[in-house]
Order: structure tokens, then sequence, then C-alpha cells
């Protein structure tokens, strides 16, 4: 069967049996809403997660595994004193608080930190499984629950305690911008919509067009959150990005099959407003003509034009499908669980815009007024914008762009290339930056207050710690001189503000190699001793109170087995999630390494967020390297089955390159020669380059696949210019709407906790998919088409009649609807 009637067939059915089309796909939105999980709550916001296990970083967390910390997200409360010095009154109701903090579901353990150097605070650290971190949700009921125990408590009116950290941190930001992935997915089809009635000049129109996306979203994020119940992770980056994809690039293909109905209504004459059936003139012979035959031709032409751009949708939705499936080779799992997530919503946006859409429009058609047809109100009223002036038989903008393009394509191609080569090279300025950053409290938080505290009273806070990890062959109970010897040569390095170990768990109190040994021989392990001493515990009065309580919390700096010590430092680079930080890493493992080998030590490593970002940033690279050739090659090849042509995909996927580095250029100039910042997300080139290579190709499918349809009856040059001013108002229509949801994302991210990165990659593939619609689609493709002549076709054998006179003005799609089609 050839690929046109199995589209007509769709067609079709869609149209026949249009009710029932709609009400599946409603049924299946509702059943998708209340019997699958929402999609935010099964993000996974631990980047150190998604690690393959013999990154550095997660070899480390490994070594740390017998502190119990390792994949737990620290969330520090704070505790002071009005009345000088903590009492041991204070102490009895601070352990009533631990235990309190410890029943908050989520919470797997609850750490005593210890007492500031001053007395007036205490620090526990609430660690959190990371199962569903990432969703605000998840991270709302958390420390909502922390507060909520904190306000049950009854503390003494003394004592005040506070949740502080970067978790709750996120919390009381999002309290204040509200939901992130909301407000994505209500100002993406706000945006969406009033766009569309700007171009349709319609509002029943545009909601037509832009439904079938957002039931595709309503169904799409479920199926994904399905399939993360069973293993797959998501995260809220990709969660964002899918939210856009399913809006922007559904609505994308709704316009490919609307704008072609406008052409099949025009090549049937039935924009006239005279006779609504073409052929029909109002007469007796009309109404017997409608009794024998009581579809609409309107209807007809949702048919012919689905006939017509079907494969064009679909071959447009397996490049992004192909693209996004080569993530699956991606060592950061980051990337290759980004995969299947895209893939299935592609797969529904394309069963949407092949079924659902025809079946709105032909609805739509049955219930306007008999004298007007769903598009004869569009054209008879003039167009907002200017690049939707195409009146009836007039050439439009882009059909007078189009001619001048082939007149002259060779200057139009050289001036592209030196346009987009100059922004290219702006990206010899490119800086990778970290995924994170320093977070601000919102003024007058509780959180805000709990991080002051935080930094007034235990500026060595293990809220946010680089961990280094020492593994010794021997307890270090009976010879602590290693670990004495290994904080001295940490702090001498020159890399840290604070290094706290087995020895100074708090900071300013130090015990000696010989002290510590001491207290073990007659405490034991201090895991094992209860937090508030018995008479027993401090032998009769030998054991000051305060000592014992030292030794209690050097519990966090040495396994039970005494063989693994660990220490908690601050980075002198800065805040570990920022770019400073992570580029300190190398360095900091060096110097880690020389300390293991100088204190005898078996094993040794650096975990914590800035190793991570770095394992994140070089394994991106990696990925970046090996993904890439892998993805032009699957794409190669289906853009070398659509249009037959081993010539063809060589180009447009060099147009989609240099549009890719044009874009990351501008990028680059944007944010960080102008706007200053550290650097661009470092996985943003990865992901412009696949989105953009695979978005882009969609309009390359659409305008080379009619290049290919009008070059069968007509002269090449002619081919092209009809085919640009016929498919230009299309794909401009369509990059508006696919860039403004980006820009949307870029929005509704506001300015809290990774609000950057979202930022960087919403405005980057903005900036590259509006000039690869404007200039690189509809100005460098054609010309190079032109220029190629009937190479672009090899090796298939396409006839191409001689260049002729090029009259822009002639009414091609009318000519092209009527005439024979021998793809």
């Amino acid at each position: 069967m050839h690929v046109d009637a199995i589209y007509g067939a769709i067609g079709r059915f869609s149209v026949r049996f249009r009710w029932l089309v709609v009400l599946i796909w409603i049924a299946g939105a509702v059943l998708a809403a209340t019997q699958l999980p929402s999609l935010s709550s099964v993000t996974q916001g631990n980047n150190q997660k998604f690690l393959p296990a013999n990154a550095p970083s997660s070899q480390a967390a490994a070594l740390a595994a017998p502190f119990g910390t390792s994949n737990r997200q620290p969330i520090p409360v704070v505790v002071t004193t009005t009345s000088g010095s903590l009492t041991s009154a204070d102490s009895t109701a601070l352990d009533r608080l631990a235990v309190k903090l410890g029943t908050v579901p989520g919470i797997a353990k609850v750490i005593n930190a210890g007492r500031s150097t001053d007395g007036q605070a205490a620090e526990y650290i609430a660690l959190a499984g990371v199962a569903g971190s990432g969703n605000p949700q998840w991270a709302k009921n958390l420390v909502d629950g922390l507060r909520a125990q904190i306000a049950g408590a009854h503390l003494p009116p003394n004592l005040h305690a506070h949740v502080a950290g970067t978790l709750a941190i996120q919390v009381d930001q999002q309290k204040a911008s509200g939901n992130t992935g909301n407000k994505v997915q209500y100002l993406s089809a706000l945006f969406v919509v009033l766009l569309l009635v700007l171009i349709f000049r319609s509002f029943t129109l545009a909601i037509t067009t832009v439904l079938p996306a957002l039931l595709s979203v309503s169904i799409a994020g479920p199926l994904v959150a399905e399939a993360a119940k069973h293993g797959l992770q998501v995260s809220p980056i990709a969660q964002l990005l899918l939210i856009v994809l399913v809006i922007g690039a559904g609505t994308d293909y709704g316009l490919f099959l609307v704008f072609r109905v406008r052409e099949e209504l025009r090549a049937s004459g039935h924009d006239t407003g005279g006779e609504l059936y073409p052929g029909r003139t109002g007469t007796g012979s009309s109404i017997l003509a409608d009794i024998a035959h009581p579809r609409p031709p309107a209807r007809d032409a949702i048919v012919r034009a689905l006939t017509r751009v079907g494969e064009s949708i679909s071959a447009s939705a397996a490049t992004v499908i192909a693209a996004v499936l080569t993530l699956l080779l991606a060592s950061f799992s980051f990337y290759s669980d980004l995969a299947w997530p895209f893939a299935i919503a592609v797969v529904v946006i394309l069963a949407a815009g092949l079924s659902l859409l025809p079946a709105l429009l032909s609805i739509r058609l049955s219930l306007l007024a008999v004298k007007r047809s769903m598009f004869q109100a569009w054209f008879s009223r003039p167009k907002l914008l200017p690049w939707s002036i195409q009146g009836s038989g007039g050439p439009g903008v882009w059909g007078r762009v189009a001619g001048r393009i082939v007149q002259h394509p060779a200057a139009t191609l050289l001036t592209g290339l030196v346009f987009f080569g100059g922004l290219a090279f702006a990206v010899t300025g490119y800086t990778a930056a970290g995924f994170g950053g320093t977070v601000t409290a919102p003024a007058g938080s509780d959180s805000a207050a709990g991080t002051a505290l935080l930094a007034k009273h235990f500026p060595q806070s293990a809220a946010n710690p680089t961990s280094i990890i020492f593994k010794f062959s021997q307890p270090v109970w009976t010879n602590a001189a290693p670990v004495a010897k290994a904080m001295n040569e940490l702090r001498a390095s020159g890399d840290f503000t604070q290094v706290a170990g087995a020895l100074n768990p708090v900071g300013g109190i130090t015990l000696t190699p010989a002290q510590y040994q001491g207290l073990y021989s007659a405490l034991g392990p201090p895991q094992k001793l209860p937090p508030t001493p018995t008479a027993a515990n401090l032998l009769g009065g030998r054991i000051p109170v305060q000592a014992y309580q030292l030794y209690r919390v050097t519990a966090n700096f040495v396994s039970p087995d005494g063989r693994t010590v660990q220490f908690s430092t601050g980075l002198k680079a800065g805040d570990p999630g920022s770019t400073p930080a992570l580029n300190a890493v190398p360095g900091i493992r060096a110097t880690t390494t020389s300390i293991q080998k100088s204190v005898g030590a078996t094993a040794s490593g650096v975990a914590g967020q800035a190793p991570a970002l770095r394992d994140i940033s070089t394994i991106s690279v990696s990925d970046l390297k090996r993904i890439i050739p892998i993805a032009i090659l699957a794409i190669g090849i289906l853009l070398a089955l659509v249009l037959r042509s081993l010539i063809a995909p060589l180009y447009l996927i060099a147009s989609v390159g240099i549009s890719y580095l044009a874009a990351l250029g501008l990028s680059v100039i944007f944010f960080i020669k102008i706007g200053h910042s550290g650097g661009l997300v470092f996985f943003m080139p990865f992901l412009m380059f696949i989105f953009l290579l695979a978005l882009g190709e969609d309009y390359n499918i659409l305008v080379m696949t009619r290049i290919r349809e009008e070059a069968h009856r007509l002269p090449l040059r002619q081919a092209v210019a009809k085919a640009i001013a016929a498919t230009g108002t299309t794909i401009t229509s369509a990059g508006l709407v696919l860039a403004g949801s980006f820009i949307v994302l870029t929005v509704a991210a506001g300015s809290g906790s990774g609000a950057s990165q979202v930022r960087d990659i919403g405005l980057g593939l903005a900036l590259g998919i509006l000039m690869d619609t404007f200039l690189v689609r509809t100005l460098l493709v054609p010309s190079t088409v032109v220029l190629l002549g009937k190479w672009n076709w090899w090796p298939s054998k396409l006839h191409l009649d001689q260049p002729g006179e090029i009259d822009v003005a002639q009414p091609g799609p009318a000519a092209a609807a009527s005439a024979h089609d021998t793809r």
C-alpha cells in the first residue's frame, strides 16, 4: 500500500468517527490522571544518583557507606538559647526533640552534630531518603514535617529551633513562587493559545489546534510516571522539558496539518465566499448533490491534507524519537533516562496529531454556520502578522522572499554562512558552570534564620560539606596518630576553610590522639553512648560532661568498626555548587591521594556536591562526543528514507549543526560576555544539540518534502519558490510557538534554586529555534537546493523540468492540489 493511502485511511476514519475518536482521547486522559501517578511525584533531584558506579564520587560515596549518610539528603536543624549557654535541662529537651524529628515520614535517621564551641547552640542533621527528591511536594512534606515536630516539642522559652540548609531554602522559595511545573504547563498553554489567536484570528481554531497537545501532556506525564515506578529515574529538568516539548512540538504538528488544510480549501475554491461546495451553484442540482453526497468537501480537505502531510508529521516525530533514543547510550543516566520519557511523549503527540486533531477539525466544521466554513472568516479578514499575509492569489511575504532567494542562491548562502559562522566562533568563549550554585533564603523566612545561626555558631557545619574519606587497615581507636596527621595535612593544603573530624568534631576544641584513645578505652565506641550520660558513664566524675559529649559526636566521623574516618570540610573555592568549586575538585582529589599515601590509608575518596558535579561534567562531555555521531547517523538514515536521497541529508544535518553552534555562541555572548555569568550549565550543549537536531529536522522534512512534491511538476527554482511561499508561514509560526514555549519555561522558573540552568537551556533553545526557522530553514536550505539542482535527489531519479520564468504570484497551491502526485 502506498504511504499516502495509509494516511488517507487514517484521515477518513478520524473524520467519519470524529466523536468516537474524541471520546477515546478524553477517556484516556481521565484514566491517566486518575489511575496513574503524577509526573511530579516521581522526579529525582539528586544528580549523584544518576552517576555510574565507577565515577570517583560514586566510589567515594560507597567508601562512606558505613556512616549511613550515602544517598541521604541532609537537613540541618539548629537550636539556640537566649540564656547564655545550654543547660542540662536544655539537653534533655533537645534529646526529646531529636526523637521527634526522627518520626517524620521520610527521615531515615537524626545525627547529633554536637554543640557549638561557645555553648550557645546545638545542631542536629536529619537525613532523608532521596526517593522522590526533586519533587517540590516531597521536599515540602519533609521540611513542614520537621517544623511541625519542632512546634509540637514545646521547647523551653529560652530555646529556639530552625530548619536550615538547601532543602529548607528551596521549600521557602517555592512557597514564595508557587509550583514551577504547573506554572510551566499553564503559562505555555496560555502563550500558545494567544499566539495562535494572533495567527489565525480565531479563538476556537486556536483552541482546536492546541487541545491535542494539552491532552497529550495529561496522558504522557502519567505514563512516564508509571515507568518511573518501575525503575526509570526522572529529573526535575526532564519534567519541565517534557511539558514544553509536548505542548510546543504537539502544536507544531498541529500547525503542519492546519496550514495544509487551508491550502486544500483554497485549492477547492472553498474560500471564495460565494459557493460553499466547489462546482455547485446553489441551485436545485446542488441540493440533490448534497443529498447524494452529504459529507462536505471541507471535511474532504482534512482528509486530503492529512494524506499530504501525514508522512512529514510522522517522519518529523520519528527524527525526534531517534534523536532522544540515542541518549540510551549515555553513561550518565541523567541523559539516558531522558530517552524513554521523551520518546513516550512524542509517540503520544504523534498519535494525537494524526487522529485527534483531524477529528476536532471535523467537529468544528460541523458546528459552524452553513455559509461559513472553518477557514472562510479567517481568509476574508486582514491578517495581524505580516508573515501571515497570503491573500487569495497573492504571493505573500514568504513568496516574495522565496523569489529573491532563488534568483540569488549563492549570495544568500554565502551571507548566511558568514553570519552564522561569526556567531559560531563565539563558542570558543564557552565556560561550563555547575548544576546548582549558591541558594539564598527568602528574607524573614525560617530557613534564613537557621542559615544565619549555622554560619554564626557552626562555621564548619555539615549542612553541605565536602567529605574527605580515608580507610585504614586497623581501627583508629587504638592508634589515632594517622587521623591527627591527616587533619593537619588537610589544613595545610590550602584547599579548605574548615576541617572537622574525629579529633575536633565541633571545631574549636581539639582532642590529642592520646586523649581520644583514652576516651575510647574508658567509654567504648561512641556510637553506643546514650545522649545523656549517667554517673557510670562519667566514671564518678573523672570524665567531664563536655568531654563525654565531644567524644560522643565523634561517631559522625569514625565508622562503627573504627577503620573508616571522614573529615567534613568547607571549600576555599566557594559554594560546593559553584563553578570554582567544581574546577577545584581535581586538585582536592590529588591532595587527598597524596595524604592517603602519607598516613598509610588503604583507600581514600572525596564525596559531596562539588565532586559529583565534577564527575557529571566530565561524563557529560564524554557522552556528548560519543552520542553526537550516532545521533547524526540515525537522523541521516531517516532523512535519506523520507527524501529518497543520500545528498540532501548531508547538507540538512550540516544546516542544523551550524544553527546549533550559532545558538550556543549567541548564548555565550548574552550570558557570559554581556551578562557576566560564571558560565553556562554544563549539560546545556548536550541537550541543545539533541533538541535542535531533532526539532530542526522537523522543519527540514516539511520544507524538503514540499519542494520534492512541487518539483514533480515545476522547474526546480519555481518549485523551491512555491514550496517556501507555502511553508514559510507554517515554519515560522511553528518556530514562534516552540521558541515561545521555551521562553515561558525561563519565566516560570523564577529566581529560585536551579533557575539559572533552566534560563540557560530555555533561552538557548529558543534562540536556536528562532534562528533555525526564520533564517536557516527558509533561507540557507532553499538556496542550497537551488545550487545543487538535480543532485539533491541522488540516487533517486526525479524528473526536473528546465528552469523557467519564476512567477511567485502564480497560485501554486491550487495547481499543486490539482496535479497528480507521483512521489
